[in-house]
């Protein structure tokens, strides 16, 4: 048996000498032996790997009794509290952000304001049945505060993703409340649900996605439930802003299946996460900052199963909002059509540039398809 004294197992695992003692006290990580004479403390070479793994979550700000508990579990089910813990620390720093942010605007007073550049969203929308499936059961819906998309399942989806979108329409003329904008787009995915729940009432397999975007005038808050996606287009590099709720991602995500064996899943549109749920289904909500010139898409799973993200990133980059819109729709019918495909795309352009023109069939001015 090899051992490291605490100075050469402290640099090994980047943890401080003081930091292991520490640990040793509260029974996180104990040393392999300890010297009955000197009180020298060794620990084993094949301690580092569950070092390490406390010096990472303690990185992440994890308190030292769920570091204890995460230590003791399976990678699995280790990496599942993992990610429950920074979706927490998320949403806590995204409400925390919007609280900020109100307050640098309401204490630099009113001169500073007026000299900001005010944004506004530029958008377009378009639903379309495919070429196999024999209903729509997506809806969208495109306003001057309100981006969604929802993709209903079961005989009575179509129903399902209607309620679930025409409940967060209330918010097209709410008063946004300073410093919880989260927490109203929270209650109104609680009312959403409950909607889909009436609307779905003989129909127990029925469900829906829904993924979508409100806006405040400076900033864009996220609510996000299912496999429908939000990407970001922002200086030509496409980044998506969501993660799926579903059974073969959460595989992905526990290192059981790989990206590729995950695309070809015969499960891989069963869904984790969906409206109506129950309590522990729980939406992403998250807040960002909104910059001019940025283009968002929501889009259902009929467009980012038949195309990938390499030529979504091409094809949203071309044209307005509405040109983008068709040329997405299209590069998922030509590849099979195989599902319904929806799809909304904004533009955040300063407030005086005027709007495009009416395009292809995508709806504007917040219709619902």
């Amino acid at each position: 048996m090899t051992w490291l004294t605490i100075g050469a197992f402290a640099k090994a695992c980047r943890l401080s000498p003081k930091a292991l003692r520490l640990y040793d006290e509260l029974d996180l990580l104990r040393p392999d032996r300890v010297d009955p004479g000197t009180g020298y403390r060794y620990y084993a070479v094949e301690q580092l790997e569950r070092a390490r793994l406390v010096a990472w979550l303690r990185r992440l700000g994890m308190p030292l009794a769920l570091i204890r508990e995460v230590c003791g579990l399976p990678a699995a089910r280790a990496a599942m509290e993992i990610r429950a813990y920074w979706a927490g620390v998320e949403a806590e720093t995204a409400a925390r952000g919007d609280l900020a942010a109100f307050l640098v605007d309401h204490l630099s007073g009113p001169s500073r304001r007026e000299t900001t550049t005010m944004l506004r969203l530029r958008y377009a929308a378009h639903s379309d049945r495919g070429h196999v499936r024999p209903a729509n059961q997506d809806t969208v819906y495109a306003g001057d505060r309100l981006l969604a998309v929802a993709d209903g399942c079961g005989t009575a989806g179509a129903r399902a993703s209607a309620a679930a979108v025409d409940a967060l329409r209330s918010l097209e003329d709410a008063e946004l409340p300073a410093g919880n904008v989260l927490n109203l787009l929270e209650d109104a995915v609680r009312s959403a649900n409950e909607a889909v729940r009436e609307a779905t009432a003989d129909d127990t397999d029925a469900g829906t996605t829904l993924t979508a975007l409100l806006w405040t005038g400076s900033r864009l808050a996220l609510v996000h439930i299912g496999d429908s996606r939000a990407y970001l287009l922002r200086a030509g590099e496409l980044f998506r802003i969501t993660h799926d709720h579903s059974v073969v991602q959460s595989l992905v995500d526990e290192g059981r299946l790989t990206p590729e064996e995950a695309a070809a899943h015969p499960q891989r549109m069963l869904l984790a996460k969906a409206l109506p749920g129950d309590t522990a289904d729980t939406p992403d909500l998250k807040l960002r900052e909104a910059r001019s010139g940025d283009r968002y898409l929501l889009c259902s799973d009929g467009l980012t199963r038949a195309v990938s993200d390499e030529r979504i990133r091409e094809l949203l980059g071309r044209g307005g909002p509405a040109d983008a819109v068709r040329l997405l729709v299209e590069a998922a019918n030509s590849a099979g059509g195989d599902d319904n495909v929806s799809a909304v795309v904004a533009d955040v352009v300063p407030s005086a540039e005027p709007s495009a023109p009416p395009g292809w069939s995508g709806p504007r001015g917040g219709r619902l398809v």
